[in-house]
């Protein structure tokens, strides 16, 4: 089908704070997010249920929509609370709640409110997804594990909205339903608690008892995946909302990401969509943190090149290393002072500053220790900084190193 019959899909970031809703502003038509509850999310705290409505409002200011993730286990010491989120979000106005526990998707729709179907549902066909529409669902978050083609079919099928991940890290169970992290240590993935073991560097013995050497892999950490090779094919595949994971990553990622796809879906709707440029948003979004790339299950089951053997964590280049915290702002100075904890700065150093609501990226152009400018700081000590924009107490600094 031509691209002028289908309608340009909705760019969905995920954000955990203020200062990643700012760094996704001009790019996203939606961010989803969570409370301090019920989501998968748990370190994701900044926003409590009683700050709610202040932060639907600044989406809504914005012109984006906003998405409540509430796509934890309920258990039944969780009902009361979980009607008290869901009244918080009724009268925040959140345009969906991100669910697929049935106990949420029924308190939710008692309470008028719009429902997405989480990926956690694990919905792979197309008489699930209508089943959740006959529950008053008006969106479903497919599976990861589904192809493009079994996409297109569940799309073609049902009349309910179809949405997918195109960007972000991997789990390696089904959609995300993973026990390793509760067996170990207790802490639940599935309660928005994991400790990510897939991640770990792991010992492997043979039937004999024998230890393989195994040179440093990391056997179960899965790439990230990146689908920005592909937008033409996502979008006349009739996909609804693409959905970037990455609520716990900074805002500079956020930004990033959002623009890079922005940019891929906007010239393909100006018929200006080249694989040159294409793979230089690609060479940007590597610069922020990422475990590699692959195309997750799009295009066939995921091989060995789908796993990052040779990093725990970050194949981007780009480090950033803590370096110190804002202990007070000085706005007709501009300047803040920093304390310096983990190591020291120099003139010429690519720094960011980061909080709950901040977001800067600087070089270190001007530094004061003890009344007299500095060229060089050591860790220890306390310092007078200029800094180009707003930044508040409490705000963590972070070296760039590349």
């Amino acid at each position: 089908m031509s691209f002028n019959k289908r309608k340009t899909p909705e760019l969905v970031m995920g954000v955990r704070n203020l200062a990643a809703l700012k760094a996704c502003k001009k790019n996203a038509d939606a961010v989803y997010f969570s409370v301090d509850r019920f989501s998968l999310r748990s370190r994701a705290q900044e926003i409590s249920a009683e700050k709610l409505s202040d932060f639907v409002d600044e989406i809504h200011k914005k012109g984006m929509k906003g998405y409540l993730a509430v796509n934890s286990v309920i258990y039944p010491d969780d009902i009361e609370e979980l009607e008290e989120v869901l009244e918080c979000a009724a009268c925040a106005n959140v345009d969906a709640v991100i669910a697929w526990d049935p106990a949420t998707i029924v308190k939710a729709a008692e309470k008028g409110l719009k429902i997405h179907i989480s990926t956690q549902a694990n919905v792979s066909n197309k008489l699930t997804a209508e089943f959740y529409r006959s529950l008053g669902a008006s969106r479903v978050v497919l599976a990861r594990e589904l192809s493009l083609e079994q996409i297109k079919e569940i799309k073609n099928d049902t009349s309910i909205e179809i949405e997918t991940f195109i960007h972000g890290a991997v789990c390696q169970a089904i959609s995300g339903r993973c026990y390793i992290s509760a067996y170990m240590l207790g802490r639940s993935g599935n309660c928005g608690d994991c400790t990510q073991p897939c991640r770990w560097e792991w010992t492997l013995h043979s039937d004999n008892g024998a230890v393989v050497d195994l040179k440093g892999k990391y056997l179960l950490s899965a790439k990230d995946l990146c689908m920005i090779e592909h937008i033409p094919e996502l979008i006349e595949a009739g996909i609804d909302a693409f959905k970037v994971e990455g609520r716990l990553r900074n805002p500079g990622y956020t930004a990033t990401v959002a623009e890079c796809y922005r940019q891929a879906i906007d010239s393909f709707n100006k018929g200006k969509y080249d694989m040159k440029t294409i793979l230089s948003l690609k060479e940007r979004m590597a610069l922020e943190y990422n475990r590699g790339f692959s195309t997750g299950f799009y295009f066939g089951h995921p091989g060995p090149d789908s796993l990052a053997y040779a990093h725990d964590m970050n194949a981007s280049p780009v480090k950033r290393e803590a370096v110190g915290v804002i202990t007070n702002f000085y706005p007709k100075r501009s300047a803040a002072a920093v304390r310096l904890l983990e190591q020291g700065l120099e003139i010429g150093d690519n720094i960011i500053i980061e909080g709950n609501t901040t977001y800067l990226e600087q070089e270190v152009k001007s530094m004061i220790h003890e009344g007299e400018s500095t060229i060089s700081v050591d860790r220890g000590c306390e310092i007078g900084l200029e800094v180009k924009e707003t930044v508040r107490r409490n705000d963590r600094v972070f070296k760039i190193k590349r």
